[in-house]
């Protein structure tokens, strides 16, 4: 009778170790295979829409946003800022945004659905650097009392207003580019994805 205990408790023993080792080996294969859902990195940078809740943005600012490995500006214009546009339009080369790469739904003044919203590619069109923000109207370095705002490149110099169009007489050829984007609502823009109903 006593080696029937040894064994009853031996069968335990090995049945818990067995129980263990095997929810262990679970979780082990759920774990990667509830990963796999989400989206790659390589599927992101492939393309996949990015969200942003444009009511963080004070007026005036400018954040950057990765969208298929670029920066993408995301700024909030003051009502001043959108007047000056019209301002600076005889300094640009293509003011109404006819040769620019642009979606078909947003103004080619403003370069934007929603004026106080603009949304830009932030790479130069002359040689791909990244553009500076510089919103400082009058910047001396800049042109002074011409200087209503805008984006400078520090590569070779070539310059964009508040719509990022680009002033005639720098190495940039075009505007800078605005990826297709919408408005899932008042407060969140979606890079990415075109805005429906567009014309």
């Amino acid at each position: 009778m006593s080696d029937d205990g040894v064994n009853v408790g031996r069968r335990r023993f090995l049945t818990a170790a067995t129980s263990v080792v095997g929810a262990a080996g679970a979780v082990g294969v759920a774990v990667p295979f509830v990963a796999s859902w989400n989206p790659s990195a390589k599927a992101k940078a492939a393309g996949a829409p990015v969200k942003y809740n444009i009511s963080k943005l004070e007026p005036g600012q400018m954040v950057t946003v990765e969208w298929r490995g670029k920066p993408v500006y995301v700024v909030r214009r003051t009502q001043e800022t959108l007047d000056n546009l019209a301002k600076v339009a005889p300094l640009l080369r293509d003011p109404e945004s006819t040769e620019s790469n642009q979606p078909p739904y947003v103004n080619p003044e403003n370069r934007a659905i929603k004026p106080q919203t603009l949304v830009l590619v932030g790479l130069c069109t002359h040689l791909g650097c990244a553009p500076m923000f510089r919103p400082e109207v009058g910047a001396a370095d800049l042109g002074g009392s011409e200087w209503l705002g805008g984006f400078f490149c520090p590569c070779h110099g070539s310059k964009y207003d508040m719509a990022g169009r680009v002033f005639k007489g720098v190495p940039a050829p075009t505007n800078l580019d605005v990826p297709p984007y919408s408005y899932e609502s008042d407060e969140v823009i979606v890079i990415g994805v075109d805005q429906e109903g567009a014309a």
